[in-house]
């Protein structure tokens, strides 16, 4: 096949077979899809038009994408970067003729996604031409993952299933279940989740280490629908590390820490439920992680002597690894409150 944009290409994700009950859906950049989807639909609709500026905060694989869908589409686009967003990242972005502007250094997860929120709304309210995204909130994003669902159940007919991947957003995980549960409302659905993050109640455990881009969030996220997810498995950057590490030595597969805390979540669950062929999703590849991460391979934990904590509620929760059956219950009424 011809592609018509370096984006359509990117997009495609390769499934590798890791064990007889584990593939990886490995991804270049995962949030293409979104973001080629996303911005397709809203021409359509004619919410944007073409030449418009879209704007969004990112951590950087959406920023990424963004920018792609914005060159194939031809449209304007300004990111609101995080502060782990890489000068590698922030130069292909610059190319591809984004328009990038860095909050400053903060000390958590929560004080940088409200800075960028807030320099967001002041783009906004400076010039209402411009179009936000809104990742985060706005269900459109859920669309291009519908795409890849379909690549899942063409490739595995018939078999009981179980997607494992970072919630994040919620798009990306959430997408892709909601489409295969169409045909098959067994599959399982495992959320992986960093300590810190107020989506699934962790916000008071505190990870000293590193913020887990992409996987987690200070703030309430319209995209979750909680009520999706069969089992939540809580992961410290120790344990990710562990996973990322153990997935290039073993399988050849260079991938990021989201990609190792799913890893080693779905080996757990693949050991419990041997009946179902889990997928992992692999969201990125792990060149932003190469100093933090794969550089100190040597103080990498072994995963085969690694186990998670089973609790029975959020108020349980203990580092560095916990493990809850969510069994599809909507986020509790008080979690909204209090995060508001």
């Amino acid at each position: 096949m011809i592609h018509p944009h370096i984006a359509d290409a990117l997009k495609v994700p390769d499934l590798v077979r890791l064990t007889d009950g584990l593939v990886l859906i490995r991804f270049e950049s995962m949030k293409i899809y979104s973001a080629l989807a996303a911005v397709r639909r809203l021409l359509e609709r004619g919410t944007v038009r073409p030449g418009q500026t879209l704007v969004d905060s990112s951590s950087g694989i959406y920023a990424y994408a963004l920018a792609l869908a914005c060159h194939r589409y031809g449209m304007r686009c300004h990111i609101v970067a995080s502060t782990t967003v890489d000068a590698t990242t922030r130069a292909q972005l610059e190319v591809l003729g984004a328009t990038v502007e860095q909050v400053r250094p903060s000390r958590n997860l929560k004080l940088d996604q409200e800075l960028r929120v807030r320099r967001v709304r002041e783009i906004l309210a400076d010039r209402p031409d411009c179009h936000w995204m809104r990742q985060y909130h706005d269900d459109v994003h859920y669309l291009g993952y519908h795409e890849v669902a379909d690549r899942i159940t063409a490739a595995f007919p018939g078999r009981p299933l179980a997607l494992v991947g970072g919630v994040g957003s919620g798009a990306s995980t959430g997408g892709i279940v909601e489409r295969l549960r169409a045909t098959d409302p067994s599959v399982r659905l495992v959320g992986v989740q960093p300590f810190g993050s107020v989506t699934f109640g962790s916000q008071d455990h505190h990870d000293p280490e590193a913020i887990i881009a992409g996987i987690g969030s200070s703030i309430v996220f319209d995209n979750v629908r909680h009520d999706l997810y069969d089992a939540l498995h809580w992961i410290d950057f120790t344990h990710a590390m562990a996973g990322a590490v153990a997935l290039l030595r073993e399988h050849a597969v260079f991938a990021g820490l989201s990609t190792g805390a799913g890893y080693l979540a779905a080996m757990h669950e693949a050991r419990r439920h041997p009946d179902r062929l889990h997928l992992v999703i692999g969201a990125d590849t792990g060149h932003r992680y190469v100093e933090r991460v794969f550089a100190r391979h040597a103080e990498a934990l072994n995963p085969a002597v690694l186990k998670p904590v089973e609790i029975s509620g959020a108020g349980e929760l203990a580092m560095p690894w916990s493990t809850m059956a969510w069994r599809r219950t909507p986020c509790p009424a008080e979690w909204k409150e209090r995060a508001a």
